[in-house]
């Protein structure tokens, strides 16, 4: 990891224009994962060629049928980033640590993807959630095994109308699953 990071901090020295709170950004990184991130398109090949460069003299190889690219912007448009004789892949959509990026920025499918997975989650305890234990244990099971996978990574998200009303109704439907009225009523204040 050490290693990777001043592969890292010396290929992409001066270079980046992507800013955020005035400090240029060149990457995000987890465990071996890189995401490089630029606003024009001839300065992310620039960062490319750079890693490249140093990663070679680090002994390192960008996995280029690993390597894909995207563009996130409310007009996305193909980018063509090429690697030796190969344009590296478009895609509209990747999962990065657990949630998913879009092309248009939005957070829609992360919504529905997480709903799924609260859904899910919720089938798998429903006879404990239906049980006749405690109303108060019985909303923290709720809020511990549905909720938290519901809203992982909502700390993240920009909610437009239609995304805040799939989370409501989501809210609804987990209520009148559990068909108790009293936690209805509870869940609600």
């Amino acid at each position: 990891m050490i290693y990777c990071h001043h592969l890292t901090k010396e290929a992409l020295e001066g270079l980046g224009d992507f800013k955020i709170g005035g400090q240029i950004i060149h990457t995000v990184k987890y465990a071996d994962d890189l995401v490089l991130l630029a606003k024009e398109e001839n300065v992310l090949q620039d960062m490319i060629y750079k890693l490249i460069e140093i990663g070679r003299c680090y002994r390192m190889e960008l996995n280029v049928e690993k390597t894909k690219v995207i563009r996130i912007s409310r007009q996305p448009l193909p980018v063509k980033i090429i690697i030796g004789q190969k344009q590296l892949e478009n895609v509209e959509s990747f999962k990065y640590l657990g949630s998913i990026l879009t092309n248009d920025g939005r957070c829609t499918c992360e919504i529905k993807c997480r709903i799924a997975m609260a859904e899910t989650a919720f089938n798998k305890k429903r006879t404990l959630f239906t049980s006749t234990l405690n109303l108060e244990l019985r909303k923290k099971l709720v809020t511990c095994y549905v909720w938290s996978k519901a809203l992982y990574g909502a700390e993240t998200w920009t909610l437009r109308a239609t995304d805040q009303k799939h989370i409501e109704s989501y809210d609804y439907v987990v209520l009148e699953k559990d068909g108790n009225d009293q936690l209805d009523r509870s869940c609600e204040k």
